[in-house]
């Protein structure tokens, strides 16, 4: 009976345990193993957020730089302030168009004086020069043949103007005077100069716009017709050959200066004519083109990055560029950025040239973090101007890889606005603007297609 009650406890027992879920039917105590928990729900993780793209900045609002050709009336010179102040990120880049036409007059005049009486070459008491003017329209233009015949003093008042006495530069009368063999021309007066005690009568014989007949100015062809048309008809009384470029007084000096050995003067430095010094080429003015190159492209590198427009120019930037003050300065109620300029003659002429070899001193590299590379359109006006493709050119492309701007540049014909504005069909595709314009009044034509 003892045995019949235990062995029923012992089957109640198992049955409990089975009931209860806590038993195992193996043999053995060594316990299952157990597979990995089920890891509990939780809130899936919020995407990262996708940066917002940045906006497209409209194309009134990116970075205009006028450069070499000062947007201004052509008849009166008055700056269009329009187009300086098209947005607030506008700026002029060029050269004291001034100081640098009262340089070349006053370097001519230090050559007459110095080099006595054997420059009248006819003997007829007359020093008489011949001038090659670039533009009639142009403000530097007007500027060199203003100050050439103010040191020569040849000028007369500029009444189209209002000017009834020449007491500064910008009273001197600009007109062309066409030939004044004779002297009565009312565009200018016989002025006097005194060489080894002796007093000369000085000149203009003739004077004229170097314009072919496509439009273009400023045009050496030009120039070398001109001389060889003057040279038939009175070329023993040409003394002095006066131009307001290199570029036209290069191509008198080849067609006939240099084999007559008349004194012939011009502007902006251009190696051939700084190398032409030791063949008998009297003298020239550098404009500094690396330093106008270099800020055409760091005014618009600092506009591109909203620095302070100084930056690498007055103050060093994160490279170590930076300009000194005597080759620079800045008008900030015209927003005009001026490089001065400097005479190149015989006494120097070694040191300028190769005019296209950039500044140590302002030619370090700036780095993409700094500086994001951007790309810019930059037209030059005309594909045959001697100092713009053979001097400035060379200098912008010296400069745009350090400012890692990426420079698309159009060539225009010299003649008309359209041949380089419809080559500005897609504005958006860039992000800033350097412009050389054909006339100084048509900044509009370009700043229309900006709207």
């Amino acid at each position: 009976m003892k045995k019949l009650l235990a062995l029923l406890l012992a089957l109640v027992m198992v049955f409990a345990l089975a009931a209860c879920g806590g038993g195992d039917s193996k043999a053995d105590d060594t316990p299952e193993t157990e597979g990995p928990a089920e890891a509990p729900e939780s809130e899936p993780e919020a995407e990262p957020e996708a940066e917002e793209p940045a906006a497209e900045v409209p194309n009134n609002e990116k970075p205009v730089i006028w450069f070499n050709r000062q947007p201004s009336n052509s008849t009166t010179g008055e700056l269009d302030m329009d187009a300086l102040t098209f947005n607030d990120k506008t700026y002029y880049v060029g050269f004291d168009a001034k100081q640098g036409a009262e340089l070349q007059g006053q370097m001519i005049v230090d050559y007459l004086q110095s080099h006595g009486a054997g420059l009248d070459r006819n003997g007829d008491g007359i020093i008489g020069y011949v001038l090659c003017i670039g533009d009639v329209g142009h403000n530097d233009s007007i500027a060199r043949t203003r100050g050439a015949r103010l040191a020569l003093g040849t000028a007369v008042p500029d009444a189209s103007q209002g000017k009834t006495a020449v007491e500064t530069i910008d009273d001197v009368n600009p007109t062309a005077v066409g030939t004044n063999l004779d002297g009565s021309s009312s565009e200018v007066q016989d002025g006097s100069i005194t060489i080894d005690g002796t007093d000369y009568i000085v000149r203009e014989l003739a004077s004229q716009e170097m314009k072919n007949n496509s439009g273009a100015t400023w045009d050496a062809p030009t120039a070398g017709n001109a001389i060889n048309t003057w040279s038939a008809s009175f070329g023993d009384q040409i003394d002095v050959v006066v131009s307001n470029n290199d570029g036209m007084g290069m191509a008198v000096f080849n067609a006939w200066s240099k084999d007559n050995n008349v004194p012939t003067f011009g502007y902006d430095a251009n190696s051939d004519a700084v190398a032409a010094i030791a063949d008998g080429y009297c003298g020239t003015i550098t404009q500094n083109a690396d330093v106008q190159a270099y800020l055409t492209l760091r005014v618009m590198r600092n506009a591109l990055d909203n620095a302070d427009i100084m930056t690498g120019i007055s103050t060093p930037d994160a490279a170590g560029n930076v300009l000194s003050e005597d080759l620079y300065y800045y008008d900030d109620a015209t927003r005009c950025f001026y490089a001065l300029n400097g005479a190149v003659t015989a006494d120097n002429y070694e040191s300028f040239l190769d005019a296209t070899a950039p500044n140590p001193a302002f030619n370090f590299q700036l780095s993409e973090e700094d500086a994001p590379v951007k790309k810019v359109w930059l037209d030059i006006f005309n594909s045959t101007d001697n100092f713009l493709n053979a001097t400035y050119k060379p200098q912008l492309e010296n400069y745009d890889g350090i400012l890692n701007l990426e420079v698309e540049y159009i060539a225009g014909d010299g003649q008309t606005e359209a041949n380089i504005t419809d080559r500005l069909a897609n504005p958006s595709e860039y992000d800033g603007f350097a412009i050389n314009m054909v006339k100084t009044d048509n900044a509009a034509s370009y700043t229309s297609k900006l709207q």
